[in-house]
């Protein structure tokens, strides 16, 4: 499906209301206050459709100091964000390319995303490995300041070590899952092959002990895989520090369509694909790799300024402009 309206028209609102109906939460913001129209005091996101051969009712109500809420089907779910374990959606924007170039923590919040798309059963071992983090930073600043003693920090210590090594481990056996179709769709798109590595390993209770000095001084946890980073190479270049932005730009397009390439292979639907802007900066023949590397099967919504920019004809064509969407 192809999105085409002026910039500024709401293409990008579109895209990002079907984040917020699928997944429960902005890619933009996680202020909900931002996602209500300015002036009013509700929104809401309504949409229906297909998981394969069952019909999906999905629907996200957001009220100014309410919060949100959310139902699968008219039922009713505990939280919005639940809907993730229903409905995979896969978004690429331009601010997206911090996943190469920026802070070492929105490389870890990503891959952890990831992680949890790859494998649902171990969708919360990140949160809940933080969790144990922040009760044994809390248990060092009460020891450092005399109001405990050493041996108060032995459970969270040892559960830091615990969930540690298994979050270490499932990032590992995730970058190993999309590491293959991530160096095909590199090479596909003119980069060399590319590699993802993990910086960081299994967290030994010796080593934690170790580090009870510095650790009580500082009043942090001072290793573990919250401090670990995953370096995204094209051959045995760091993206980070030796890759240009059309460069970062491609690896972070391959990484998506990789991750929907093994989505599609282990759970049989294909995820839906919201790619923002995305042919703006390729060339012709890129824009042509993108046509033919796309999953088959699924839903993809590509935004863009002219109908010429993608070269095929898109299954369903929508042309946006303020305030309204219609097909064309």
């Amino acid at each position: 499906m192809l999105v085409v309206g002026p910039n500024g028209a709401g293409k990008t609102n579109l895209l990002e209301s079907l984040h917020v109906g699928t997944q429960g939460f902005s890619p933009r913001t996680r202020n909900d206050v931002e996602l209500v129209r300015f002036g009013e005091a509700t929104g809401r996101v309504s949409l229906r459709g297909r998981r394969a051969e069952t019909p999906l009712e999905l629907d996200v109500t957001l009220e100014l100091g309410k919060g949100k809420r959310a139902k699968l089907n008219g039922g009713p779910l505990r939280a919005a964000e639940l809907l993730r374990a229903e409905v995979s959606t896969l978004v690429f924007t331009p601010d997206r390319l911090g996943i190469v170039k920026g802070a070492p923590a929105v490389r870890r919040a990503y891959f952890d995303r990831a992680l949890g798309r790859l494998f649902p059963a171990r969708a919360g071992l990140s949160a809940e490995y933080g969790a144990v983090v922040g009760q044994r930073n809390a248990a060092l600043r009460r020891v450092a300041n005399g109001l405990s003693t050493r041996d108060a920090l032995d459970p969270w210590t040892e559960q830091v070590a615990a969930l540690g090594t298994e979050l270490a481990a499932a990032r590992r056996h995730a970058l190993e899952l999309l590491t293959p179709a991530f160096a095909r769709l590199t090479g596909a798109f003119g980069l060399e092959a590319g590699r993802l590595a993990y910086e960081g390993g299994p967290v030994l209770r010796e080593q934690l002990d170790e580090r009870i000095a510095r650790d009580l001084e500082r009043g942090t946890t001072s290793l573990g895989p919250h401090l670990d980073d995953v370096a995204v190479l094209a051959g045995e270049r760091d993206l980070r520090t030796y890759g240009s932005q059309g460069e970062q730009r491609l690896a972070v397009l391959s990484l998506l369509l990789a991750e929907a390439e093994i989505l599609l292979e282990r759970s049989g639907v294909p995820p839906l694909l919201l790619l923002d802007d995305v042919l703006s900066e390729l060339d012709p023949e890129r824009r042509a790799t993108l046509a033919r590397v796309l999953p088959e099967g699924g839903q993809t919504l590509i935004t863009s300024t002219t109908v010429g920019a993608l070269p095929l004809a898109p299954d369903q064509l929508l042309e946006v402009a303020p305030g309204t969407v219609h097909a064309a």
